[in-house]
């Protein structure tokens, strides 16, 4: 198979040793092929592994076994190739919007006005060309992951790992931010990996949908779903009365309850 462009995960297991002699085995067996541009949500109960396959994809972790390959490439370490948003936004907070998103750039020895530009179109593309001599700790949470956003394409990255990013915002400024990650993903054609508790936010940022089960983590069931090409540009309001849509989250809102309800049987049961 040809992986020229594009990310493989190539059976990858982790498990984590304990200090008690025992482990705790986080995923087994977990292969994906995502393609360059594709969007891909992450779903799944609490302890099946969301956060160390990203954190695996990222280079953070080395897993136990198998590989992640990019672009032909085997991920060893962490590399500007990935960014990394996270749930609040690691910036920093006592420097300008603008040199928040210059970061990157600067630190890849960008000269200023090689840089300035590129910095200025993601102000731009993000909303934020107002604000870009503000400070960061003056900005509202929406905003702060806006400049997240735009300090992570900076870098130009390949792939780009959203950890429940939107998780901290309030439901009017969180559903602002789901348009402009459609809107990123359209207009860059980056390939974008979001972990997410919400189910509804699954359903709107992923084209394909990762349902994820615990202990060991693997895969449990992948969609494929329109609404992400359809909220493009448009009303997400609207696109939640699609006739699919609410079968669909149903059901994956049973798979994950039916889940917990396990994980919750068990942990009283070991107790």
């Amino acid at each position: 198979m040809d992986h020229v462009s594009g990310l493989l995960i190539d059976d990858i297991s982790m498990r984590f040793d304990l200090p008690n002699g025992g482990s705790v085995q986080a995923l087994k067996n977990v292969t994906l092929d995502i393609k360059s541009g594709e969007l891909m949500s992450v779903l799944g109960p609490s302890g099946c592994g969301k956060t160390t396959l990203l954190n695996i994809v990222a280079g953070f972790l080395a897993p136990t076994e198998g590989q992640i390959v990019l672009n032909n490439e085997k991920i060893t370490g962490p590399s500007p190739e990935r960014g990394m948003v996270f749930q609040q936004g690691a910036l920093f907070e006592w420097m300008s919007v603008r040199d928040n998103v210059r970061f990157g750039p600067d630190m890849m020895g960008k000269s200023k006005s090689e840089s300035m530009p590129i910095v200025d179109n993601l102000l731009e593309i993000v909303g934020l060309q107002d604000f870009k001599d503000k400070m960061v700790y003056e900005l509202s949470g929406g905003m702060q992951q806006r400049v997240a956003l735009a300090r992570c394409l900076a870098n130009e990255p390949d792939v780009i790992l959203m950890d429940e990013p939107l998780g901290a915002l309030d439901a009017l400024t969180r559903e602002k931010m789901q348009a402009l990650v459609l809107k990123l993903w359209k207009e860059t054609g980056k390939t974008i990996i979001l972990i997410t508790h919400s189910v509804e936010e699954a359903l709107l940022l992923g084209e394909r949908l990762l349902v994820m089960a615990p202990r060991p983590g693997r895969i449990h069931k992948e969609y494929r779903l329109p609404f992400a090409e359809m909220g493009v540009g448009a009303d997400l309001r609207e696109v939640k009365k699609h006739p699919d849509y609410n079968p669909v989250r149903e059901e994956i809102l049973s798979m994950i309850w039916d889940m917990e309800e396990e994980i919750m049987g068990r942990t009283e049961g070991e107790g």
